[in-house]
């Protein structure tokens, strides 16, 4: 039988590895990635055979809330195992096709580039330029208009299934928790496979290149839909704002009214109250340090990003509800197998610049594990210091045993 479209199964085999790899929770119908690979080769050959026919249409996807660092909720839409399969499929071939097109200093969701990346280069700018505009688009994954989004589409691919499922992604509509259907006319659900490469192309043409061709002095980073700008002037640093303003307006976006604002940086005293000299960007926070000149051995001040306090609150928060204190019955050797993969990943991530920002969590986990101890152990008697000299003692005879302790984090109260 001659099929619709000619789509490669070898596709839907890579596209189901790199689903499998990702993880993640079911969909409105329930199925998990188990039980999708108890039937492996006949789920990915109906797929194949419906999106190959083009009878393939994709079901709601699943309304989730997650809590925001910053406050308020973020609602994910969560497609079926088999549709994020179905997405991978079209990804692997149209990211491709676009990934060349975007511009340097964009680093969200791009393959080789990484948030530390973007935290770097900022770093670097800082230095070079006294003010900052920093910009948030509001509620950027809701408010995509589709028409100009599939111009886009259209712009890079004349392959036709790609384009038709792209646009049937975006309309499909989504599932709260009381079974109510809304249905989309803008946005493209954060959440999904899809999503990260369409919104990229969206702003690529809405900010990177705009900025690009109206603004080529200015140096720019963005990271999905949190942007900086550096400029030499407040004046200047105000008269983006406003371009900017227009701009995302006329594409259907709107800045965050109260995200986006102009920060100074430069090395003397702000002049002008009305303007902040810190920000926050991709969890570090970018203020004026102390820093030590590792020739001279003098202080300075200079404008530098460590750990924010938003994420020492999450990383706490994600300890917390590990209820470590409570698991008395396993052994300190199993709660580090359980803690390390966390701990390392804040290490490697918050840990790049100003690390000893980072000191206060470490303190923090091993007043955690001397709660744990003070339960654990009838000879500490539920005694806090007791507890807490035992975890120091373990610290120092065992200092690779927890991957905060490897890097000095080992006193309590240090």
């Amino acid at each position: 039988m001659t099929k619709q479209f000619n789509i490669s199964k070898q596709l839907f085999v890579q596209a189901y590895e790199l689903v499998k790899a990702n993880a993640g929770a079911a969909g409105v119908d329930g199925q998990t990635l188990d039980d999708f690979s108890a039937n492996l080769k006949d789920n990915l050959y109906k797929l194949w055979n419906r999106m190959s026919s083009g009878t393939y249409f994709p079901p709601a996807v699943k309304a989730v809330s997650i809590p925001k660092k910053t406050g308020g909720e973020r609602i994910l839409g969560v497609p079926t195992v088999a549709d994020r399969i179905a997405q991978m499929v079209v990804k692997l071939v149209f990211e491709p096709i676009v990934e060349p097109q975007f511009l340097e200093d964009s680093y969200g969701y791009r393959p080789n580039k990484s948030a530390l990346d973007a935290i770097g280069v900022t770093r670097q700018r800082c230095w070079q330029y006294n003010w900052v505009l920093e910009f948030d688009i509001k509620r950027l994954f809701d408010n995509i208009p589709h028409d100009l989004l599939m111009k886009a589409v259209r712009k890079h691919t004349d392959c036709n299934w790609v384009i038709l499922y792209i646009e049937r992604w975006l309309i499909a509509p989504m599932q709260t928790t009381t079974g109510d259907l809304i249905n989309r006319t803008s946005g493209t659900p954060q959440g999904s496979v899809i999503s990260p490469i369409l919104s990229n192309l969206f702003l690529h043409y809405v900010f990177d290149k705009w900025m690009q061709r109206n603004q080529p002095s200015v140096p720019w980073c963005r990271y999905a839909d949190d942007g900086l700008l550096h400029c030499h002037s407040a004046e200047k640093a105000e008269k983006l704002r406003a371009e900017l303003d227009v701009r995302f307006k006329s594409c259907g976006l709107e800045l965050h009214p109260n995200k986006t604002q102009i920060v100074y940086c430069g090395k003397g005293k702000r002049k002008d109250d009305n303007y902040k000299d810190s920000f926050d960007f991709l969890g570090y926070a970018f203020r004026k340090r102390l820093a030590k000149n590792s020739k001279t051995g003098r202080t300075f001040l200079t404008f530098t990003p460590a750990i924010s306090k938003s994420a020492k609150k999450a990383i706490r928060d994600q300890i917390r509800q590990c209820k470590i204190h409570r698991r008395t019955n396993c052994n300190i050797e199993y709660i580090a197998s359980e803690l390390n993969p966390a701990i390392m990943g804040w290490l490697n991530y918050y840990g790049r610049y100003g690390r000893g920002e980072m000191y206060p969590i470490g303190k923090y986990i091993n007043g955690v594990l001397a709660k744990w101890a003070s339960r654990k152990y009838k000879k500490l008697g539920r005694n806090k210091y007791r507890a807490i000299g035992y975890i120091e003692r373990t610290a120092n005879k065992r200092p690779n045993l927890f991957a905060h302790w490897k890097v000095g984090m080992r006193s309590t109260f240090a």
